[in-house]
């Protein structure tokens, strides 16, 4: 038993170390620019809306499915809320919810094929994904439509209020310090809370030297990257809007019924309907609540690039289902984190990145980023066969 669970905790400190030596072999081909607080804070900007749509699908992965529309309806979605901001005249919130309301609604619908009909979730959102492209074309008649105003693009390019602290040569946001010590401290007391309930119920508890080591490396990551914030421009309101939503997805699953049955459900949904859960109801709810965060990436990435294009989030599908595998998600379904996904999305960011810095082409770029996500399948793969 202590052998297993020491195999499994290896297994997800794996992804962290491979995030942080992705960053070292970037930081050195690229001579340390991906380091620079500039594109650090390019690096959470850009990434938002990909860790956004990890955090859906992994619920998609968790049933032992994928949703391939999402690209799609992240492009419908930009495109319906620039529309009505700039050729239609209305407020930069009600533009905001009918984006949402686009987005639920294309989940409702592959909802309700998938759930109701029980058409293979493959090819409904094949389907979503081919009309919801077309639809954004016709939309914006295949043109692009902007500049968005500022009070749009905030959220995808703008920063919270600052409180700039002068020490010395040094200058740097008080709002990242206040920040950093409170996820610190968050970390350990969540840390030493888990601790606490495995002892209670008798379960195994990692060594001692295990957790600090655990603990010390994601601290250390927490605190290079709100100080390279703190001496930018301070925290990106995309950056609050992450980890809300990591926040509350990582409950939903841990802590809910409603998780806990999409898990049974991708572990065995024969055996999950037996038990009397309902999983055309777990279907339903998974998959409108993807294009609910379609919606919202949607928003996102328009106001990251202050206007919305027919072929934006072309490929965002690929990054966000790459992102689960990476993060630790099994292919079969019934295994995987929301913090394992977003891991993996940080991962596939500072490839593209990285990639970029040194001047790789976009062809060579998707060939590395192939490899490894089937480098990822395959050590999941091969790892269940061993056991």
């Amino acid at each position: 038993m202590e052998s297993k669970k020491t195999n499994i905790d290896l297994k997800q400190y794996g992804m962290v170390i491979a995030l942080i030596a992705i960053f070292i072999i970037f930081y050195i081909l690229s001579g340390g620019k991906n380091a620079t607080p500039m594109n650090i804070n390019n690096l959470v900007m850009q990434n938002g809306y990909i860790v956004v749509l990890a955090v859906g699908m992994l619920l998609c992965v968790l049933t032992g499915n994928v949703d391939l529309g999402v690209g799609s309806t992240v492009a419908l979605t930009g495109a319906v809320a620039a529309i009505l901001v700039i050729d239609k005249g209305m407020s930069v919130p009600v533009a905001f919810l009918a984006a949402l309301l686009v987005g639920l609604a294309v989940g409702i619908f592959e909802g309700t094929f998938i759930a109701a009909l029980g058409i293979p979730p493959f090819i409904v959102t094949l389907a979503t994904m081919l009309m919801g492209r077309g639809l954004t074309y016709v939309a914006l008649q295949a043109q692009t439509k902007g500049p968005l105003p500022d009070a749009y693009t905030a959220i995808g390019a703008g920063y919270l209020p600052t409180i700039t602290i002068q020490i010395g040569a040094f200058a740097f946001d008080l709002i990242c310090l206040i920040i950093a010590i409170a996820a610190t401290l968050l970390i350990v007391l969540s840390e030493l809370n888990s601790i606490a309930t495995k002892k209670k119920y008798g379960f195994a508890v990692n060594p001692m030297w295990q957790t600090i080591a655990k603990l010390v490396i994601i601290i250390a990551i927490v605190w290079f990257f709100l100080y390279r914030l703190a001496v930018y421009k301070g925290i990106p309101i995309v950056l609050v809007l992450m980890a809300a939503l990591i926040g509350v997805y990582h409950f939903i699953t841990s802590k809910t019924v409603a998780g806990r049955q999409v898990y049974a459900l991708g572990g065995n949904e024969k055996a999950a309907r037996l038990s009397g859960i309902n999983t055309k109801k777990v279907f339903f709810w998974v998959y409108t609540n993807m294009g609910l965060l379609c919606g919202v990436a949607g928003i996102v990435l328009s106001a990251r690039n202050a206007s919305a294009t027919p072929k934006a989030g072309d490929g965002f599908e690929m990054d966000a289902i790459a992102s689960c595998y990476i993060g630790g998600a099994a292919t079969a379904g019934g295994i995987g984190t929301i913090i394992g996904a977003v891991v993996g999305a940080f991962v596939m960011g500072i490839l593209n990145n990285g990639m970029s810095l040194i001047g790789w082409s976009t062809d060579i770029q998707k060939v590395v980023k192939g490899m490894v996500l089937l480098g990822a399948v395959t050590f999941d793969l091969l790892s269940k066969r061993r056991k």
